[in-house]
């Protein structure tokens, strides 16, 4: 059935958001063998493979760009000025983040028990080429990892654009090698001519780039799983609706499989939303390519219960009546109509390297934390050895570790 449009001039519902249900693509798949085959072809010849897939994909060898400040690069002062501003809030919100994360520990009668932060040491940050320079991502994804304390951030993009090269320099990047797709991910996993492998490689990119680091996901740690960008609306009918067009449309620009979904207990409201979309023709082609998606609810619980299912990347509640406590799965949550998503794109603070697919109900976005390691610690004394060594054995005897049970034993 083709929901909201005229039959034999009877208007048709709007489908249900029980009904719905998002649509997985296989194209990812498809190249996998073609990915796999890249990364062994890295791993049998090394450096000249790198080199032979770089002039083969991107038409140049990779090239180790010497990083200048972030000020020489001769942007126009209003460009500078942005960015600055917006590395500024990225560093805020990340420094913020870096300040929760304390070492601690505590004491029992069996000794001194806690853990610690300790930053990963090598960190490669994927930025990906295009028509226009992905300022953001250079600041969104190597900020973080300089407030971490990553010692090493090396840099890979295929674009040498003057304003990603400033940003990247801002950001803290210790190198930056003009690279793009699979090869550069290989680049970083296996070493390249000076740099050493990396132990964590973040940073979006095509459906190549995704693909090659899921496959050397057991070889290091990557940031989120990848899909094409998401945004779920929850509204009421005092939303402004030019405003939630423009946030819906924002969304379709990132990518043609990128979708936008309004959800609303008002029909009135997804009436109104619908005949201003197909005013324009533009916007009316995002509508029939379920790129807008408009969605109606049963009741407010209803809304809350699609959401909580849902687990969009990017969530604006745009309704009062809903208290944000019951939303709990989502990449990053904007609170009323003011908190636009393009702000959480480019300079609000919070990271927009965040989880897609349904992948945010289990996990999240890219922050401080992500590049760093949680270690446990503890220091048993004299009379804990004994107390320890009691309830150890007995296990020990029960799963019938001869060693263990020993290595308690000694000690009792």
């Amino acid at each position: 059935m083709n929901w909201g449009r005229e039959m034999q001039g009877k208007q048709l519902d709007f489908m249900p958001c029980s009904q719905w249900q998002r649509e997985l693509s296989n194209s990812a798949t498809d190249i996998e063998p073609q990915v796999r085959e890249l990364l062994d072809k890295v791993v049998e010849q090394g450096d000249p493979a790198i080199e032979e897939l770089s002039q083969r994909f991107d038409g140049f060898s990779p090239r180790f760009i010497e990083l200048k400040p972030y000020d020489q690069y001769g942007l126009e002062t209003g460009l500078l000025n942005a960015i600055v501003a917006a590395g500024k809030r990225i560093e805020a919100f990340a420094e913020f983040q870096r300040k929760q994360l304390r070492d601690s520990t505590y004491l029992d009668e069996c000794g001194e028990f806690g853990f610690r932060y300790q930053p990963i040491e090598r960190i490669g940050a994927y930025i990906p080429g295009g028509r226009f320079p992905l300022i953001s991502t250079a600041l969104m994804t190597l900020i973080p990892a300089k407030l971490a304390g990553c010692r090493e951030r090396i840099a890979c993009s295929p674009s040498d654009h003057p304003a990603v090269l400033a940003a990247a320099s801002f950001a803290g990047a210790t190198q930056f090698i003009q690279i793009g797709g699979a090869q550069a991910i290989a680049a970083l996993a296996f070493g390249y001519q000076q740099i050493n492998p990396v132990q964590m490689i973040v940073g979006p990119g095509n459906q190549y780039v995704n693909i090659a680091k899921q496959l050397l996901s057991n070889r290091v740690q990557i940031d989120v799983a990848a899909g094409p960008s998401e945004l779920l609306i929850l509204a009421d009918e005092e939303v402004n609706q030019e405003w939630l067009i423009a946030d819906m449309a924002a969304q379709a620009e990132h990518d043609p499989q990128a979708q936008s979904i309004l959800v609303s207990d008002s029909q009135s409201l997804l009436n109104q939303v619908r005949e201003q979309l197909e005013t324009d023709e533009a916007l009316t082609e995002l509508l029939q390519q379920n790129q807008i998606v408009l969605l109606l609810a049963q009741s407010i619980e209803e809304m809350v219960n699609f959401s909580n299912q849902y687990a969009a990347e990017h969530l604006l509640l745009a309704d009062t009546r809903i208290d944000q406590g019951r939303l709990i799965n989502f990449g990053s949550l904007f609170v009323g109509e003011n908190s636009a998503v393009a702000y959480g794109d480019y300079c609000s603070g919070p990271n927009h390297t965040l989880p897609t697919m349904g992948t945010a109900n289990r996990s999240s976005g890219l922050s401080v934390q992500s590049f760093m390691k949680l270690q446990s610690v503890q220091s048993i004394h004299d009379q804990g050895r004994k107390e320890l060594s009691s309830i150890g054995e007995k296990i020990a005897e029960a799963e019938q570790l001869v060693w263990h049970k020993r290595s308690m034993q000694v000690r009792s």
